[in-house]
């Protein structure tokens, strides 16, 4: 059975996909030199996101991977829809 994803990853990827992030933006906002914090480092290591060309010399973009796209759209079916009272 695969493990679970944490909540810290899912905000992580959630991010990633919100919209175009490059590299340096990403790695600012996500990186940590605390080891209990090693989102950016994870999700590298289990292939959920990845690094590609920018449209711009030195603009490399981050972007989720195939298995990326498919934790978050798991998510999204799994949860309920929001229904404000």
């Amino acid at each position: 059975m695969p493990e679970p994803v944490s909540l810290l990853m899912v905000e992580f990827l959630t991010w990633i996909s919100s919209r175009h992030r490059t590299y340096d933006q990403a790695a600012e906002a996500w990186r940590s030199t605390c080891p209990r914090h090693t989102v950016w480092e994870d999700a590298f290591i289990d292939g959920l996101i990845q690094v590609t060309a920018g449209d711009a010399p030195g603009r490399c973009e981050v972007t989720l991977t195939h298995r990326g796209r498919a934790i978050l759209d798991e998510i999204d079916r799994a949860s309920p829809p929001l229904t404000l009272a």
